[in-house]
């Protein structure tokens, strides 16, 4: 595979991977080049252009803040989310960006920010285009990226590359048939075998890292509980989580059972998420929930922090997701909802029964129990916001996450419908899907229930 468990699982802010940390990510990368084209003394001016998705809920999505943001040389993984208000509004107030954070032009979001509501780039639903003037507003560079979701994002000139690694893999594989045969050959588990290629790829203190994505997932759920209040946007949705933290330590422990903790966990992550916090794509923001309310269900249960069992979870957890990304999509605006919330269920399942000691025929039972009952998941967010259905579908992706592990583990993995053609009838279906239902609020709920 291409890529490795921390390209999968980044930390970023929400509300959304593609259309926050993506476009974030994107104005970097155009910093880059312009480095590159040694050129970005003399840049005057910047404009950006939006398309598709990224233009219909870039508003909602804060699309047009993380190219700012991006601009000025901010990254989703470092930037503390406290001083995002200070930065946007110097740069209102003063109409001008510092680019990189070095080099002063004159910038006026009205203007220099331009939402193509009703055009699309052929590559990608999610595109935007970047381009860099002199004084004399002549063009200097240009160039168009795509974000593909959970803050992927590649380059015009990058479509046509291979998904696979020029570095050779000890135990590579492009789908889970060969990743079985592999863990049965070498008498390996789905979690040695992630270690090890990982290894190959030269990444260093490869638990270290597994447990710091953990952490910054757990401090996600404690900061979503303690938060009150409405989350930004229209809606003015009020924040929940606190509330049903205080319920469930008001019931007696018998009156509580997993469906009160799995909810509440998943939900203090997707509202955080919403208000622009600090989350971990998994393996997008959208679906940020899923994966640790899961996670945090199974330790909560156990009365344990096993150190062991989390880098089993999150590394099957990632094997796992790395096919979807590869042979299907991880993003909203290409394959509708299913490829978020469905693919965090199935992942989650996969990693939950990995801990739980399940065979590899186990996990890949339970990661396709986990899609083929979120095939067809439409995206239709109220008002181009990460909110409703958002945060609530979360909740129920984790659920259903916990039952295809308990199905699958019920049996020794042998069934009917395997995990690639789940993943290819996924793929096919967000393609034969209407366009208004793949995160562009031109359809379902969004067009059904009038934002206030």
């Amino acid at each position: 595979m291409a890529h490795s468990i921390f390209d999968l699982f980044k930390v970023g802010i929400g509300p959304s991977s593609s259309h926050t940390v993506g476009p974030m990510i994107a104005a970097n990368r155009f910093l880059s080049d312009l480095s590159q084209q040694d050129v970005m003394t003399k840049v005057s001016r910047i404009k950006v252009d939006l398309y598709g998705s990224l233009a219909l809920t870039g508003k909602g999505h804060a699309t047009d803040n993380a190219c700012i943001l991006g601009l000025m040389g901010e990254t989703p993984s470092t930037i503390e989310a406290e001083n995002i208000e200070q930065y946007l509004n110097l740069v209102s107030k003063s109409g001008e960006l510092a680019l990189d954070g070095k080099y002063w032009i004159k910038f006026d979001a009205k203007n220099d920010l331009v939402f193509n509501f009703y055009d699309s780039l052929p590559q990608h639903p999610n595109g935007m285009t970047i381009h860099a003037y002199d004084e004399q507003q002549e063009l200097l560079f240009s160039k168009s990226y795509f974000s593909i979701g959970g803050g992927f994002v590649v380059a015009e000139d990058e479509f046509d590359l291979s998904h696979d690694s020029a570095i050779e893999l000890p135990y590579a594989y492009v789908s889970a048939r060969e990743l079985l045969a592999l863990c049965e050959q070498h008498d390996l588990s789905i979690s040695e075998i992630m270690f090890a290629n990982e290894k190959a790829l030269g990444t260093e203190n490869i638990s270290e890292k597994i447990d710091h994505l953990w952490q910054v997932m757990s401090a996600c759920i404690e900061r979503g509980i303690k938060q009150q209040g409405v989350l930004p946007g229209s809606i003015k949705l009020k924040r929940r989580a606190y509330d049903m933290n205080k319920r469930i330590k008001s019931l007696p422990p018998e009156h509580v059972d997993t469906l009160d903790w799995i909810n509440l966990f998943a939900m203090a992550v997707n509202e955080e998420n919403a208000a622009g916090g600090r989350v971990v794509t998994a393996p997008t923001n959208g679906a940020a929930g899923v994966l640790p309310a899961v996670l945090a269900w199974f330790l909560k249960c156990r009365s344990t922090d096993d150190k062991k069992a989390i880098e089993v979870y999150l590394s099957t957890a990632a094997a796992i997701g790395l096919l979807y990304h590869r042979n299907a999509s991880i993003s909203a605006a290409e394959v509708g909802c299913q490829g978020e919330i469905g693919v965090a269920c199935s992942i989650a399942a996969a990693g939950l029964a990995a801990a739980m000691g399940g065979t590899p025929a186990q996990i890949e039972n339970a990661a396709e129990i986990g899609m083929e009952h979120n095939l067809g998941l439409t995206c239709d967010p109220i008002d181009g916001l990460v909110q409703v259905p958002c945060i609530e579908r979360n909740t129920m992706g984790a659920i259903k996450a916990i039952n295809a592990c308990k199905l699958a583990l019920q049996f020794d993995g042998d069934h009917v419908v395997h995990l690639d053609e789940v993943i290819a009838t996924m793929h096919q279906t967000g393609l034969d899907m209407m366009s208004k239902y793949k995160e562009t609020s031109q359809g379902g709920l969004a067009i059904n229930v009038i934002a206030c």
